[in-house]
């Protein structure tokens, strides 16, 4: 695998941003499909994980790509510089590029001193991307929020200290922790991170369609935008957005009968994927997404979630699609 440049990774201005048991080699695969040159980012992967479970396996579901899934960041986890060096040198001839989380607001990590919680001990997060950037020749990336909470918004010094401690790149979320996802991601305070660091910067927060990727970076100044939480209502929406970025044309949304198709591909390699029984479960979280704006939805919605068998999962996305 060559040594990318950061310029080259993010060269189409939009990447699929981490989302912990969702950004799967599936999901990764499904939005590849409509943008062949976004930056793809796996899942959060526990450095822990990594030195204590995997002992120099390779070959897991966390960590399974595909050729074209390149360019592809891999995220890592952790507040111990000498297990994320030792993720890095494990991780480094599966990633183009090496990004530390440091956003992440679930209780959980940040009780563990990782995600988030790291922007209140800015001196330990720098050891963290130094570390990384010992045990890799990848660039090295960061994400993270405006702050722990609204009295702590650190997050222009908190990039430049990143900067400085070596990351080339950052994502920033356009809320802080103790928002979690709630309210509206503030776009216009991230201009004031692109001022003061000399490194590429992406938005990050509510990018649910085309006009809202342009108004974020109209308003922060980004060099580009990470999409969420909007690639699980449309896939295509990280390709249609790259492809306005481009050419300046507004691709429009798929209609349903496509969405059904996506989502039925999805099912099927997450079953090739997980075995039948653990995907069908798995899928549940993806139907409110995918199925949505039509009548009866929250009717065949509850019917899916509450339905193990695969053969009467598909009669009754079949049954959507003809009765469109």
């Amino acid at each position: 695998m060559s040594n990318k440049t950061v310029q080259q990774l993010i060269q189409s201005k939009v990447s699929l941003a981490p989302m912990a048991g969702i950004t799967d080699y599936v999901l990764r695969s499904l939005v590849r499909r409509y943008a062949p040159y976004a930056l793809l980012t796996t899942e959060m992967i526990s450095s822990e994980y990594l030195a204590q479970t995997l002992n120099g396996r390779s070959g897991t579901e966390i960590l399974k790509r595909d050729e074209n899934h390149s360019p592809i960041s891999y995220q890592i986890s952790g507040h111990k510089p000498h297990m994320m060096r030792q993720a890095a040198e494990f991780l480094n001839k599966f990633a183009d590029m090496i990004d530390i989380n440091m956003g992440c607001p679930v209780k959980k990590v940040v009780g563990g001193q990782d995600g988030a919680a790291l922007m209140r001990t800015p001196e330990l997060a720098a050891d963290l991307v130094k570390a990384v950037k010992d045990g890799c020749d990848r660039p090295v990336s960061v994400k993270f929020r405006l702050g722990y909470t609204v009295d702590e918004m650190n997050f222009v010094e908190f990039g430049q200290q990143m900067q400085k401690a070596g990351a080339e790149f950052i994502t920033i979320h356009g809320r802080t922790r103790s928002q979690m996802y709630s309210g509206k991601a503030d776009w216009a305070k991230i201009k004031a991170l692109k001022e003061n660091i000399d490194i590429p910067v992406f938005a990050n927060g509510d990018i649910l369609t085309i006009d809202d990727a342009i108004k974020c970076l109209e308003l922060s100044g980004a060099d580009g935008v990470a999409v969420g939480r909007g690639a699980l209502a449309d896939p295509t929406l990280i390709g249609r957005i790259t492809h306005y970025l481009k050419t300046g044309e507004k691709l429009p949304i798929p209609p349903l009968d496509e969405r059904v198709e996506m989502l039925k591909w999805h099912l099927d390699k997450e079953i090739k994927l997980r075995g039948e029984n653990v995907a069908i479960k798995f899928m549940r979280k993806f139907y409110p997404y995918y199925l949505s704006g039509f009548e009866n939805a929250k009717t065949l919605r509850s019917k899916l979630v509450l339905t193990e068998d695969y053969n009467e999962i598909k009669k009754l996305l079949a049954y959507t699609k003809t009765s469109l």
